[in-house]
């Protein structure tokens, strides 16, 4: 394979958001990409695009328009050519893209689970009654409610260091963030107990990057070929289709997740009321080949489960 490489000269252009964690990921790509290449560093440019999601902080999502407006500008960025990829956190994005766009990169996948952090309880069952609890996420504040009705769930938004500010400040007692970004952002110091998937199923396709270019790119195709990590994609395929079929946004509580174990996937996933009242959850076991199959088949049966006025 010949593929015609950047140079300092003429460098590989990476778009990404401007969080400490989204340049980790960034940083992260720019390394893969490196290594597979034998390129110096000043081969690439990592371009920061400011998004919507990050400019605006005293809403939730829902009511400013949902994940996309982590996506739109470095979509827009990608699609007139000011950059060459894109770095994306695979949870944040929406399951279709824009037209002449692909997704199809993911690196290798981090840890998925969630991270209980308070700095000083231990677990959700050391919280007093009534304690307040800090999340942005409505999958969590469901599961949350589902385990725990009598806490006080509050708006948290903005990046892990904001959070852990906001934390410290007291407008709440716990939080929760995921274990993949305190991990890529070499957290060490933050309290944390992580939360085993059968307590707190994770968001659909946490802790796995994914990289966006345009269709017609054969140069970045060739380059991100060389970085792709095929199991990661064979579990987002699953849980991506699932997501699909449900059509899932930030206004539907929805877990997921997909493993592997030799040749087969299992596949779990759970659909909650924004209350926390309801939980409707399945578990599948299947041909990895299959897996796209299984999350369509289980989104399916988990909403006749639920009714067609569930959501």
């Amino acid at each position: 394979m010949t593929v015609n490489l950047p140079t300092p000269a003429s460098p590989f252009n990476i778009g990404t958001r401007g969080s400490p964690l989204a340049l980790a990921q960034a940083y992260e790509t720019r390394a893969r990409l490196m290594a597979a290449f034998n390129l110096p560093e000043n081969a690439f440019e990592i371009c920061v695009i400011k998004v919507t999601g990050d400019a605006i902080q005293d809403r939730p999502l829902k009511e400013i328009g949902g994940k996309g407006l982590f996506t739109r500008e470095i979509e827009e960025a990608l699609l007139d050519g000011s950059i060459d990829i894109a770095v994306h956190s695979m949870k944040d994005m929406p399951v279709e893209q824009p037209g002449g766009l692909l997704l199809d990169t993911y690196l290798p996948r981090e840890d998925v689970r969630d991270a209980f952090v308070s700095l000083g309880a231990k677990g959700l069952d050391d919280l007093a009654q009534g304690a307040t609890v800090g999340t942005s996420s409505l999958r969590r504040r469901s599961q949350l409610l589902a385990k725990r009705p009598d806490l006080n769930i509050v708006e948290f938004r903005g990046n892990v260091q904001t959070r852990l500010k906001k934390l410290g400040d007291g407008v709440a007692e716990a939080t929760f963030l995921a274990m993949a970004g305190l991990n890529r952002l070499n957290m060490t110091d933050v309290p944390r107990t992580a939360i085993a998937p059968e307590d707190m199923l994770p968001a659909v396709a946490q802790g796995a990057i994914g990289i966006e270019r345009r269709g017609d790119d054969h140069r970045a195709a060739d380059m991100l070929a060389a970085i792709h990590d095929g199991p990661t994609g064979q579990r987002l395929a699953a849980e991506r289709a699932f997501l699909a079929h449900l059509d899932g946004s930030c206004e539907t509580p929805i877990g997921g997740l997909a493993e592997l174990d030799g040749g087969s996937l299992r596949l779990r996933g759970e659909i909650l009321r924004t209350d926390g009242t309801e939980v409707f959850a399945d578990d599948m076991t299947g041909a990895i080949e299959d897996g796209a199959e299984m999350g369509r088949v289980m989104a399916a049966k988990l909403l006749a489960q639920a009714g067609p006025d569930f959501f």
